[in-house]
């Protein structure tokens, strides 16, 4: 992988923030309008995990790169599992203490935020300043993690162990991202640049996951194949099965006019595109089973 020097790195920063920004108020209201059948799943289920009050942090990835320390060369905010790592397997997560409640040994996680006008505690470390992710960790005021049903039918269990990812760390080269941010008060519009919010308003990132499974697999080579997102009309393709759809939402106090971004590889410039996140599913197969249950059925669980 070729980095760029990060004197640079900073100077083009600096030089793209206007484009890299929005003021929320100039974001039109995005118009949603799914079709739900007699068949659909309506039901949700909400999983409190916390908000990583313990500041757990570490700049691996698990998914991508399992194996290697400071492997995502960002560094990521964990709920759930709290011993994820590059170390972790199957086991070493079915195994561990975590944030969530009922048994759930589940992992989420995602880069940090970070107020960019002033030094961070990780300023010579990997995942920090020596990957050009400078400036102070901004701790989640919220975090929210709601499974919901398909629109068009019933959906299977999750497997145990089945890894996702949605967004693209490497949006800014790819442009393929998924990135959605916003402000409170105003989650009916969704942009890929930076929110500026009211005083006040919460800077809010939404983490939508594919939900259509591929029926073998819980992860593979690109990471990706083993799951896509459903069609338009909410059907998954013909070989894959509906499973609960994950949504996680993170939401943060950024003090009023301090400049903030989240973290990124090296040359992906801190780009708000490139937002991701990642989740392993360790939850006991009947806890799962519970999940699918409280959806096909149509109730508000948690």
């Amino acid at each position: 992988m070729r980095w760029l020097p990060l004197a640079l790195v900073s100077v083009l920063v600096a030089g793209c923030a206007d484009s890299r920004t929005v003021a929320i108020d100039e974001v039109p209201v995005a118009v949603e309008s799914p079709v739900t059948t007699s068949d659909a799943s309506t039901g949700s289920f909400a999983v409190d995990c916390g908000r990583n009050e313990t500041r757990h942090l570490n700049a691996d990835n698990m998914v991508i790169a399992p194996g290697r320390p400071a492997g995502a060369h960002h560094t990521h905010e964990y709920v759930g599992n709290r011993s994820a790592s590059a170390a972790s397997t199957d086991e070493s997560l079915a195994a561990s203490a975590s944030t969530c409640p009922g048994g759930d040994p589940s992992s989420y996680f995602w880069p940090v935020l970070r107020l960019t006008d002033r030094a961070g505690h990780d300023e010579h470390q990997p995942g920090g300043g020596v990957h050009g992710n400078t400036g102070e960790v901004l701790p989640p005021s919220g975090v929210r993690i709601t499974f919901t049903g398909n629109t068009a039918g019933q959906v299977v269990p999750m497997p145990r162990f089945l890894r996702m990812i949605t967004g693209d760390p490497a949006a800014l080269t790819s442009g393929r991202g998924r990135a959605r941010w916003t402000c409170s008060g105003f989650e009916d519009r969704h942009t890929d640049r930076y929110p500026e919010c009211e005083p006040g308003r919460m800077v809010l990132r939404t983490f939508e996951f594919p939900s259509c499974w591929d029926g073998r697999n819980t992860d593979g080579p690109s990471h990706r194949a083993h799951v896509e997102f459903p069609g338009s009309n909410g059907v998954c393709r013909t070989g894959t099965f509906p499973v609960p759809r994950l949504r996680v939402r993170v939401a943060y106090d950024v003090p009023a006019g301090r400049p903030f971004a989240v973290d990124s590889f090296p040359e992906q410039l801190r780009d708000p595109r490139t937002d991701h996140a990642m989740f392993v599913n360790v939850m006991p197969v009947e806890l799962m089973d519970r999940v699918t249950a409280c959806l096909n059925t149509g109730r508000t669980c948690a």
